[in-house]
């Protein structure tokens, strides 16, 4: 039995089975990568939500684990060396995953690192901009008078948007037709602007054939479906 008690976020989030990877996340775009490739590779995990809406990612038993105060965040009880490893950062979980189980990510090294630039690419520019989409024009920032913050981003998340379409010509999934990482963190962005933000007239998803088609793809596949809902919203 392993024994996380040396990590104060389980005092506020008990581990009923330490032995299994303890995942802390709400489903949002980058919590939602985590549990869908944690579904993907059908490796035993416990959830615990998370609530950012009454700010606990800011508190001390979950900031000793993310620092950063952003969810997801993991810690996986069998580690390198059998040491349990704590790990926050959505990529870097990513690709902790795919290097512990050799699966989603290419073993040839030219395309491994091919795949990694496309999850940084989603890491700084897609789930930035895109977040940033969302805020002027759902939340709270659709209330400023100066819309030029709001048409900056709608631009550059037009121009990420060419870049997918592009990328994805011939192409099932963005290595080829390796389905990896690189799908996984994308996926619930893209879907997240066009759904849950409502911007898709905004940045003219309609006239995209590339993306579009790719999307519904990756929707369809059952792991991506079950990991969208984990953890179940509050």
């Amino acid at each position: 039995m392993s024994d996380l008690s040396a990590f104060p976020v389980t005092k506020r989030w008990p581990a009923q089975h330490p032995d299994r990877l303890q995942l802390y996340s709400l489903p949002t775009p980058n919590g939602v990568k985590v549990s869908i490739m944690l579904e993907e590779l059908g490796l035993p995990y416990e959830t615990h939500l998370v609530d950012i809406g009454k700010n606990e990612s800011w508190t001390p038993e979950y900031l000793s684990l993310n620092p950063n105060g952003k969810i997801p965040a993991i810690i996986d009880p069998d580690g390198p060396g059998g040491k349990p490893l704590p790990l926050f950062e959505s990529g870097a979980i990513l690709l902790y995953l795919a290097e512990k189980t050799g699966k989603l990510l290419p073993a040839d090294p030219a395309r491994r690192y091919e795949t990694i630039q496309w999850v940084f690419f989603q890491m700084a520019a897609i789930g930035p901009m895109f977040g940033q989409v969302g805020f002027f024009h759902k939340f709270a920032g659709r209330e400023y008078e100066d819309k030029r913050p709001l048409e900056r981003y709608v631009t550059e998340s037009k121009r990420l948007l060419g870049v997918l379409e592009t990328h994805l010509e011939g192409r099932q999934w963005i290595m080829d037709d390796d389905y990896t990482i690189a799908d996984i963190a994308t996926l619930g962005w893209v879907r997240n602007l066009v759904g849950f933000y409502g911007a898709g007239d905004l940045v003219d998803y309609a006239s995209l054939k590339n993306v579009p088609a790719w999307l519904e793809r990756g929707l369809a596949r059952p792991a991506v479906q079950r990991g969208l809902d984990i953890p179940k919203r509050p």
